[in-house]
């Protein structure tokens, strides 16, 4: 028999459940019929649906040919969205741009079908999990599909609350990198600065403040901290961001082109010279003209380059009349300008006419928990360069990246990882992919080596606690003495067996 359970009544001036919603979506409290023990009748105590199970859509692809209608049923009842049937029929619910989980019956598919799915298996927004059976994951076909682009697999046959299980944790494991990309700061363009570290944060308020005015900026930070990515995100900012942004690095062009590419020319000013050209400065004109590299311009071409921050207007080569230029200048180096001015390589007047504002671009090496960040969003970009669908970052990769100087900074870390991306043999990028296994105390290992490992250190263990006797290792091995001689044959521990002299 039940015993009765006291139930609590609420104090005088307490919500209770009826004070919170009407008695008319209430549900009916439905008594139980007494059971064979002749308990009384219990009522079933409703459970309701909390606010945010069914705040969105979660839209669930089954790709099969002729789809479970009970399976489909009950997903329907979970509160997934079901698009159920081929591939062909169904292809539009991946062309969205929320999460999706996937469900495909592989034993419904001839391998060339199972092959012309690969491309929507590996689309990065579904998390898949396959049906199949014995017969089938003897094909490397679906073994390859099932490995490089399924969360999970169920062998046949199945129990509806385990697919609805595994697809639910599918759906949520896709939903999860969006959330991580959703937190990260990123500002200005296509071109994203993603950064939390102190550096960044303090790199973020002095673009702010800089864009605010019309003052010269000169940037200076080690070669591939983003300096061009700065100056852009100062135009973006600037009263001048309708106007054109041009950028020239004075560096890849030679020293007798400098000149002509800054100013322009005038028709006939020099065999070849067709047509008037128009220089970057006067492109420039009422935006914003980035100077990169500085640091290599020539002598005499930082003698005109001054000369136009002081009048504001140029003059063409073989031109006759000065053209006023409205445009504000940008300056990016590398080297070491003050090191550059002492030796005579650099201007010190210009220097002064460039460097009215500082910004100082930090190296990736000090900005921490940054480095993992960017190489999560440079692979959330670049996924897609690769045939199989990378996940993420195995525990030796993240170590040897905070370990590593990345001498080149962010275009390094880009170069590394979309390599990896295209190179790496697993759903997650380890220090090997990324080049920098020397750079990890973790050593990158495969399962079969983990194992020999492990078998070679219980022998050796077993053989210590029993002296080297062969027959009680052994038996407490569970396997004969001829397997246990082969096996230290195979791991090279015959030899400590005979210095002891144990039994053969």
């Amino acid at each position: 028999m039940f015993e009765s359970v006291p139930v609590s009544v609420p104090a005088p001036g307490k919500t209770t459940l009826d004070s919170m919603l009407p008695t008319s979506i209430l549900p009916t409290v439905i008594p139980v019929a007494p059971g064979l023990s002749g308990a009384p009748d219990l009522p079933i105590v409703p459970i309701i649906p909390t606010p945010h199970a069914t705040a969105a859509v979660r839209n669930l692809l089954y790709i099969a040919q002729a789809p479970n209608e009970a399976l489909v049923t009950y997903l329907k009842s979970l509160g997934w969205k079901v698009s159920a049937g081929s591939l062909a029929t169904q292809a539009s619910v991946l062309k969205t741009d929320t999460p999706v989980a996937g469900i495909v019956d592989m034993t419904s598919f001839s391998a060339r079908e199972l092959t012309a799915l690969e491309p929507a298996l590996r689309h990065q927004r579904a998390g898949w999990i396959a049906l199949t059976d014995d017969t089938h994951l003897a094909d490397p076909v679906v073994c390859h599909l099932i490995r490089h682009f399924c969360f999970d697999f169920v062998k046949g046959p199945f129990s509806h609350a385990t697919i609805g299980y595994l697809v639910d944790h599918a759906y949520g494991m896709v939903s999860l990198g969006d959330i991580d990309l959703a937190d990260t700061p990123t500002v200005f363009g296509d071109e994203q600065m993603v950064g939390t570290c102190e550096a960044m944060q303090q790199l973020f308020r002095t673009i702010r403040k800089v864009a605010n005015t019309d003052a010269n900026v000169f940037i200076t930070g080690e070669s591939g901290t983003g300096k061009e990515l700065t100056a852009v995100a100062i135009h973006e900012r600037s009263p001048r961001r309708k106007g054109p942004f041009v950028a020239i690095n004075c560096g890849a062009i030679g020293n007798h082109l400098i000149q002509s590419e800054l100013f322009g020319y005038e028709r006939g000013a020099f065999t070849g010279a067709n047509q008037r050209k128009i220089g970057r400065v006067e492109e420039a004109d009422g935006g914003t003209l980035f100077l990169d590299e500085i640091g290599d311009l020539p002598l005499d071409s930082q003698v005109h380059l001054l000369r136009f921050l002081q009048e504001r207007k140029i003059d063409r080569l073989g031109g006759h009349d000065p053209i006023a230029v409205n445009v504000r200048i940008i300056s990016a180096t590398h080297i070491d300008l003050e090191a550059a001015m002492a030796a005579g390589r650099f201007r010190t007047d210009l220097f002064h006419r460039l460097c009215v504002l500082r910004v100082d671009e930090p190296p990736l090496r000090a900005r921490g928990k940054d480095i993992e960040i960017l190489a999560l969003h440079v692979l959330h970009k670049f996924r897609s360069d690769g045939r199989r669908k990378i996940v993420g970052f195995a525990p030796s990769a993240i170590e040897a990246m905070y370990s590593y100087a990345w001498t080149g900074n962010v275009r390094e870390m880009i170069n590394r990882v979309r390599r990896a991306i295209v190179m790496a043999e697993n759903k997650l990028i380890t220090a090997d992919d990324l080049g920098l296994g020397h750079c990890t105390g973790i050593e990158s290992t495969t399962l079969a080596a983990a194992r020999d490992a492990a078998e070679k250190r219980a022998i050796e263990l077993t053989l210590l606690r029993h002296r080297h006797r062969l027959a009680e290792a052994a038996a407490e091995l569970g396997i004969s003495r001829v397997t246990l001689y082969r096996l230290m044959v195979a791991h090279g521990l015959r030899g400590a067996a005979m210095v002891t002299g144990a039994d053969a």
